[in-house]
Formats: C-alpha cells, structure tokens, sequence
C-alpha cells in the first residue's frame, strides 16, 4: 500500500472516531435573501437608475424568505403546492397587474420600487454580518460525539459537559421540509438516559450526521422520525 492511501485510511478512519453537531440559529436560512441582494446589486452598479425588473425580483424572494421561516412545511406536497400559489399570486401582483391595471394612471414603464444600489449592498452587508456572526458561535458552541462518551464544547475557554454514551439515544426528525431543502437541515435529540435531553433543532446535513453517527455507535439505536 501507498503512503498517500496509508494517509488516506488514516484521515478517514479519524474522521469516524467523532461526530461534530453544530445548532445553528434560524437566521441561517436568509441565506438565499443576502445573495440575491449581493447580486443585484452587482447588477444594479451597471445602470444609473433602478431597474425596476431587480426591484420585483428582491420583493419576491424577500417575501418566500420571510414566508417560508415563518412556518413550518412538513408535508412536501402541501410546501410545493403552497409555493406555487405565492409565486403565481406574486407574479401577478408584480408583473401583470402593474401592465393591465394601472396602465391607464401609472404607465408601466414608471412602475418601479425604486431599490438602489445602495439598498441592495446595504442589506447585503447586514444579513452578511449577522450571518457571520452565527457561523462563529457555531465554531465556540457544539457537540461531539465519540465512542466512549459525548460531550458539549461551548465558550470562548472550551467549557466542556461531558456524558457517558452508554444510555445515549438519538432522534432525528425534519419538521420543515424547505429548511430540509435549502440546508438539508434538520433536528436531533439527545437523550443521555439520565434524565438530560438536548434538542438541536437546527442541524445541516442531518441526515448525513445521523448516518456517521450509526456508523460511529453501531451498538446505539438511532430512531429518526419520519418524514410527515
């Protein structure tokens, strides 16, 4: 055997000996609300005035941001449907309404939200720092799974609480499908069999956490719930 295959093994084998679970806030999902304001923004410091297309643009995806936070979807069916619905409805009220309705006050041409590029960068840059600011408590602030015991990391000093993973039991469930979609996240709950239980509601890849964690404790049941 090779020595790169020999470091390969061994770098993957270490990456079997824990689990790292990360909560992060709710605010992770603006995610796709500070990209779109990032791009059209780019977009917009190409022209002297507001685009009026880019302004339609924000107002949806800010809207299906804030509405699909604001509830849980736990049925696939019943998110798309309900999706769709918005998207009609918003492409109505932005795109054929401004060219039919108000056509004889308002010509179409000066239906326009009037977002500058300057809106857009601004809002950019806040939903960027508070993003920022989320994924750096994650780095100070999560658990760690390991063979013999599971332990939770938080605080600048690493302040660890430690629990034997003999009574350990885990459970998986996804109640919102879109946050499922966008992050693949997820929630776990950890129940140290000593009357302790930890809900992480908001973990990323959770299924791929779950399957590393079966592997990791063959001897645990992993009950994930399913899917509504």
């Amino acid at each position: 055997m090779s020595q790169e295959n020999k470091e390969n093994n061994q770098g993957k084998k270490k990456e079997l000996d824990k689990v790292i679970l990360r909560e992060f806030s709710k605010v992770v999902f603006f995610y796709p609300l500070f990209l779109t304001s990032l791009v059209l923004g780019i977009i917009q410091l190409f022209y002297n005035k507001p685009l009026a297309l880019l302004g339609f643009i924000w107002m949806i995806v800010f809207f299906i941001n804030v509405f699909v936070i604001a509830f849980d979807f736990s049925s696939t069916k019943f998110f798309v449907l309900i999706l769709a619905i918005i998207v009609v409805i918003l492409i109505l009220v932005f795109f054929v309404i401004p060219n039919i309705a108000f056509s004889i006050i308002i010509p179409p041409s000066e239906f326009n939200i009037e977002m500058t590029m300057q809106f857009y960068f601004i809002v950019a840059i806040i939903l960027g720092f508070i993003l920022l600011i989320v994924i750096i408590e994650t780095r100070i602030n999560y658990w760690i799974i390991e063979q013999n015991e599971i332990y939770h990391e938080k605080g600048l000093f690493a302040e660890s609480d430690r629990y034997p993973i003999r009574d350990l039991r885990i459970q998986k469930s996804i109640p919102d499908v879109f946050e499922y979609i966008i992050l693949k996240a997820g929630s776990i709950k950890l129940d140290t069999g000593k009357g302790e239980t930890f809900h992480l509601r908001t973990v990323p890849n959770v299924t791929d956490k779950e399957d590393r964690i079966d592997k990791l404790l063959s001897h645990l049941q992993v009950e994930p719930d399913e899917i509504d």
